[in-house]
């Protein structure tokens, strides 16, 4: 199955990410835990060129804690300061204060040589569909400032919202890039839900998910659902996912396409155990 999804609406928001890039100073990416790699926009590095950069590990409590760290330590090797946030619980606020003081320490400084007292930190907050941005910035903000969801698209336009007197956050659609040169981006994407589930079969993606997570975490799927680990993968794995949870059809055949569903669900809720699919290594290749 080809993941691919860019929407008209995406193109007019990069042109708006273009012209309001020279009032910022300051770029914060969220990016998905679970996929740090596949879940950064190639299209922020050409737009943030010599602006003050700062990546936020959205999700860690999805993610494995284990392969977090070491996406950690890349992240700070290739000079950019990083942080996990676990934004259901406002988690690390203050780590990302803290984290947005040092990365404008320079920018700061120059103001103070000039005079210039308490002007703000201005910060465009970035991302792609469906990774957090909107819950970050209530999060910071300590109240709903601005619209969440938990699907793509959410946010339509930008938005300026000042937590303190010492920040401006410049809130932006989450958007993709045109074409995905690796279909296995495309996949992960679809995986945790920042592609339109609308435009996917559901079956054909949970059987996708099956087969990817058996090489990385082979006994998550069996050993939540207390499914026999001799089952046959593939549509097997799904058909005893249905059978297991009751999701039937009229006259007791499995509905396939609901246990595809639940899987989904479970898989995106974190249901299944703490996840990432891809690790720092394919960063390196």
């Amino acid at each position: 199955m080809t993941y691919q999804w860019y929407p008209g609406h995406m193109t007019k928001a990069v042109r708006q990410m273009q012209e309001d890039i020279k009032l910022i100073d300051l770029i914060i990416e969220i990016v998905d835990a679970r996929i740090p790699l596949s879940s950064r926009n190639p299209d922020i590095d050409r737009l943030g060129v010599n602006k003050a950069r700062m990546v936020l590990l959205s999700k860690a409590d999805l993610a494995d804690p284990k392969v977090s760290k070491e996406w950690l330590a890349y992240f700070k090797d290739k000079g950019i300061h990083a942080i996990e946030t676990d934004l259901k619980k406002n988690g690390r606020m203050d780590e990302v204060r803290n984290g947005i003081g040092i990365v404008c320490s320079d920018k700061i400084e120059r103001d103070r040589k000039r005079g210039i007292k308490n002007r703000p930190v201005r910060a465009m907050v970035v991302g792609i569909p469906n990774v957090g941005k909107s819950t970050f910035i209530n999060a910071f903000a300590g109240r709903a400032v601005t619209k969440t969801g938990n699907k793509p698209g959410v946010t339509k336009g930008k938005q300026w919202i000042k937590p303190d007197k010492k920040l401006e956050l410049l809130d932006t659609p989450g958007i993709l890039w045109p074409k995905f040169e690796d279909e296995a981006v495309g996949m992960r994407l679809a995986f945790v839900g920042s592609i339109n589930d609308e435009i996917i079969v559901t079956e054909e993606m949970a059987l996708d998910l099956i087969r990817y997570l058996e090489d990385i975490y082979p006994d998550n799927i069996t050993d939540h659902y207390l499914i026999d680990r001799k089952t046959p993968k593939d549509y097997h794995i799904l058909e005893e996912i249905g059978r297991v949870r009751g999701c039937l059809a009229e006259g007791g055949s499995v509905d396939t396409a609901k246990a595809a569903r639940l899987l989904m669900d479970d898989f995106r809720a974190g249901r299944l155990g703490r996840m990432t699919l891809e690790c720092p290594e394919d960063g390196n290749e």
